[in-house]
């Protein structure tokens, strides 16, 4: 359980967890998928489609979190291969998870906040700059900042000397296992948000301090006089 009297900063995630996943493109592969069923049957194509787009976009996450203990088999990834060689290159369409904004509002006038990503550094401030949110943020980690990116500790590390305070008094919160590692890594709590690329089951196992439906919810266990 979060303990939320330890709370000193907020580390957030981007893909999944403040920007919204690609829905219109899961839907899209989840039909082509449906034929290769057979390759995967303790998966729905939605599933798969979601980790599919999870792999276009942040790779690397993709192949921490799918190690065989998931049931990934290597027919499946081979699929993978060849769906992102099929699928034409098109610039990344931001979308922010419904009420974020206000979440980041109400949380920076309590704690400062950080950006902790895996995506290249260029997307991720186009990201920021799209919905003019830079300026909720005391710093931005991407995958370029520190020498090891997620799910190493190294950009925890960096955001929380940068802010100001021990990395055990900040939570990371992000949709998949990688962001979890990463947070126990450097010894913060950690807040698996179930909007994104992330399964419950999955989450959990990997020792998230608190599962929550949506990034927004956040706001009322770390301010609660606003329940």
């Amino acid at each position: 359980m979060l303990e939320v009297t330890r709370v000193q900063g907020v580390f957030f995630d981007v893909d999944g967890t403040l920007s919204d996943t690609d829905d219109l493109m899961v839907a899209r592969l989840a039909h082509l998928l449906r034929p290769f069923r057979f390759l995967f049957p303790r998966w729905t194509p939605q599933q798969v489609a979601r980790r599919v787009v999870m792999a276009l976009e942040e790779p690397f996450n993709t192949l921490y979190a799918w190690p065989d203990r998931l049931g990934i088999d290597d027919e499946l990834v081979r699929l993978i291969s060849w769906l992102a060689r099929l699928l034409p290159h098109r610039p990344p369409a931001f979308r922010l998870v419904p009420g974020v904004r206000e979440m980041l509002v109400a949380l920076s006038g309590r704690y400062p906040l950080a950006v902790v990503s895996a995506r290249p550094e260029a997307s991720t401030l186009a990201f920021l700059e799209a919905f003019d949110l830079q300026g909720f943020f005391c710093c931005v980690a991407t995958a370029q900042t520190c020498e090891h990116t997620k799910p190493f500790p190294d950009p925890v590390l960096w955001a929380a000397e940068r802010m100001g305070i021990p990395p055990a008094a900040g939570v990371m919160v992000g949709d998949t296992v990688v962001d979890i590692a990463a947070g126990r890594a450097a010894g913060a709590q950690t807040v698996g948000v179930l909007c994104g690329f992330g399964e419950e089951e999955e989450l959990r196992r990997a020792g998230a301090d608190l599962l929550l439906e949506a990034t927004p919810d956040l706001t009322r266990w770390l301010l609660p006089d606003s329940r």
